[in-house]
């Protein structure tokens, strides 16, 4: 889970404004955070076959903001990529 203040520097970092929670630069962010701690989760607990799932499902979700990202504002999918990457995410 996400801490509140994980959540608000995540917010600061990709959102447009300090209320930004909704875009999908944020909500990305918000996904790979999340994507990284399950992943952690995984590694100590091998058999978690849930959490597997529900990392699964966060891929996916991810992936489908990024796709409609590149669609629609291919600059700001561009830059949200190179922060990912930036911050360790990819």
């Amino acid at each position: 889970m996400i801490t509140k203040e994980a959540k608000e520097k995540l917010i600061k970092t990709f959102g447009k404004s300090p209320k930004d929670v909704g875009s999908c630069e944020v909500q990305i962010a918000i996904f790979s955070e999340r994507i990284r701690q399950i992943s952690e989760h995984l590694k100590a607990a091998k058999k978690d076959h849930h959490s597997q799932r529900g990392l699964l499902n966060l891929v996916g979700r991810r992936r489908t903001f990024l796709n409609y990202l590149k669609k629609n504002d291919l600059k700001s999918y561009e830059n949200v990529l190179g922060s990912l990457k930036e911050h360790g995410y990819i």
